[in-house]
C-alpha cells in the first residue's frame, strides 16, 4: 500500500469510488455525483489548508481521506472535519483505519487537536443505504459522540440522522501553538 498526498490529477480516480456512495448509500447526503471538474477544484481547495491524501495499490487509488474547516471563524483553526471513502471492493479490508491513522499523524503535525466526524446514521434500523457501520469503526478509533441531528437528511425517500463524533490528538494548553497549514510541511517531500 502506498500512501501520497493527492492531486488534481487525481480527481477522477478519487470522484470513481465516491460516486458509489452518492448513488447506492447514504453515507453521503449528495444527490449528483459532481463532475470531474468539480472534484478537481475540490481537491485544490483543500490541498491549500489540510491534507488530502490518497491510497494506492498497484498503481490504483483505492481510497483517500482528507481534512477540511470545522468552521471557518479563527477561533476554530485547532478544529478540523475529516472525510474517508475507500473503493468500495476494499471495504473491511484495514484501508480506512491506514488511512485515518495517517491522516491523524498529519493532522498532528499541523498542530490540530481535534478531529470531528460528521456521520449519516439511520433513523432507527440500519436499511440497504445506511448502517451504524461508520459509528463502531470510528468507536474504534477512540472518537466519541457529541451530539446528534434528528432527521436532518432526506434521501431514497427517508429520513436519516447525522451524528457528530469527536477525537482530541493532543493536550489543549494556553497559549495554544500555531496550526501549521499542510503546504508548509515537510511531509512526503513537500514543503
Amino acid at each position: 500500500m502506498k500512501l501520497r498526498i493527492a492531486t488534481p490529477d487525481d480527481a477522477e480516480a478519487v470522484l470513481g469510488i465516491y460516486a458509489y456512495y452518492v448513488k447506492e448509500t447514504a453515507i453521503t447526503f449528495e444527490y449528483e455525483v459532481p463532475t470531474v471538474e468539480e472534484f478537481r477544484g475540490r481537491i485544490e481547495n483543500t490541498l491549500k489548508k489540510y491534507p488530502y491524501l490518497v491510497a494506492e495499490e498497484e498503481g490504483k487509488i483505492v481510497g483517500y481521506a482528507y481534512a477540511s474547516a470545522f468552521k471557518t471563524r479563527a477561533a476554530y483553526d485547532h478544529s478540523v472535519e475529516t472525510s474517508i471513502y475507500v473503493a468500495k471492493d476494499c471495504r473491511r479490508t484495514g484501508l480506512g483505519s491506514f488511512l485515518l491513522e495517517n491522516l491523524e499523524k498529519t493532522l498532528g503535525k499541523m498542530n490540530i487537536l481535534n478531529v470531528n466526524a460528521c456521520i449519516s446514521v439511520p433513523n432507527g434500523e440500519e436499511d440497504e443505504y445506511l448502517t451504524f457501520g461508520s459509528v463502531r469503526f470510528h468507536e474504534k478509533k477512540d472518537y466519541k459522540l457529541v451530539g446528534t441531528f434528528h432527521e436532518c437528511g432526506y434521501k431514497f425517500g427517508r429520513w436519516y440522522n447525522m451524528i457528530w463524533m469527536e477525537k482530541m490528538l493532543g493536550e489543549h494548553v494556553s497559549p495554544a501553538s500555531d496550526v501549521i497549514p499542510f503546504p508548509d510541511l515537510n511531509l512526503w517531500g513537500r514543503g
